[in-house]
């Protein structure tokens, strides 16, 4: 019985001993069949998906962007004399309908309020929400939305009368505040005077316009909002300079377009749109003088944006001048700037945070890489 074992020991040794003599002189078949099944492209499992966008395509259809704007705020979205619909946002949806449809007037705009924003973009009765609403968490985690990016950064303030003789919102204990509900101007202000023990009262207004009034008739002490919000209310008061706007920012409020969830193309359509008009203004390219830079300019980086190099607009399911045709239909963002709030407009609001991140001073607008 022992001699057997050890006989089968024996051979199992130079069996083994065969097999790895084999695999070391690349005998057999096996490498053969490790060659023939070797893959030889991408794993399609890793591949980047295809960058399609079915929002962009149901606005193709229609030959029109459907954009959602606030229902009336001075310098932001509102109709002039002649129905026109004017401001900085209104002017952001032009740039997105020219860059997408190659025309700015090929966009309806769909006043919503702060109530039905969110629903509007859920439902499709709009593709995109341009409408003074700031970036937040729960916004994305539970509105169904995504957000683009920043075009204006702004922050909640008070806005008061002169004959009070108030230095500060510190100062305001007793006050009876305006603010509009269910928004975050309404938990920004239950924060900032809870916060430091102020007692107050709140006057609640479905919407900035009811707001504005009641502060107009005086049934309160103070309007709370976004300051660039407050702005807009000031200008439309009988006698603006007796109003003031307290130094007091009581809050963050990064304001900027948000998309439905669920179309990641679309998402990023709009942002790099958004970006081209600020990369235009930081690069020197202007409504005026775009055409000519197209033709002209040596620097990559223009001739990137303008669409003489590359595919970039084609990678986005655009044409090669999609920025162009943005640019030209209302200018850069500087432009869009001044003459909607800033120093050309009734509002007159400086630059501050929203000054390029190359300007002296500087502020916090800075262009995505277009390359």
């Amino acid at each position: 019985m022992r001699s057997r074992v050890v006989r089968r020991t024996a051979a199992a040794g130079v069996t083994l001993a065969f097999g790895l003599l084999l695999a070391a002189c690349g005998g057999g078949d096996r490498s053969e069949d490790a060659e023939t099944t070797e893959p030889t492209g991408p794993d399609p499992a890793t591949a980047a998906p295809d960058f399609t966008s079915p929002t962009l395509q149901a606005i193709r259809r229609r030959g029109r962007l459907n954009c959602g704007v606030h229902e009336g705020l001075v310098g932001f979205a509102y109709t002039d004399n002649r129905g026109q619909w004017r401001g900085f946002d209104a002017d952001f949806c032009r740039a997105l309908a020219a860059a997408i449809l190659g025309d700015p007037d090929k966009v309806r705009f769909v006043p919503v309020t702060s109530a039905q924003r969110f629903n509007a973009l859920r439902n499709g009765r709009i593709d995109v929400l341009w409408r003074a609403t700031s970036w937040t968490l729960s916004r994305e985690s539970q509105e169904g939305v995504r957000f683009a990016g920043i075009n204006y950064y702004d922050g909640q303030g008070f806005l008061v009368r002169r004959s009070l003789d108030l230095a500060s919102a510190q100062e305001m204990n007793g006050a009876r505040v305006c603010v509009q509900r269910d928004t975050t101007s309404e938990l920004n202000v239950a924060d900032f005077f809870r916060a430091r023990g102020i007692e107050y009262r709140a006057v609640m207004a479905a919407n900035e316009e009811e707001a504005r009034s009641a502060y107009a008739r005086e049934d309160c002490d103070a309007f709370s909002a976004d300051i660039s919000a407050l702005a807009a209310a000031r200008s439309l008061l009988p006698n603006p300079e007796q109003h003031a706007i307290l130094p007091d920012v009581i809050s963050k409020e990064p304001l900027g377009p948000a998309v439905r969830r669920g179309d990641e193309a679309w998402t990023s359509i709009v942002r790099w749109t958004l970006n081209a008009l600020i990369l235009a203004e930081e690069l020197g390219v202007t409504q005026t003088n775009a055409e000519q830079m197209a033709e002209d300019s040596r620097d990559p980086r223009i001739r990137r944006l303008l669409g003489d190099e590359g595919e970039l607009g084609p990678s986005l399911g655009l044409s090669k001048t999609w920025a162009k045709d943005a640019i030209e239909a209302t200018g850069n963002y500087g432009e869009i700037f001044d003459r909607n709030i800033g120093p050309n407009s009734p509002l007159d609001l400086a630059r501050g945070l929203n000054a390029q991140w190359s300007a002296r001073p500087g502020g916090l607008i800075y262009a995505l890489p277009i390359r």
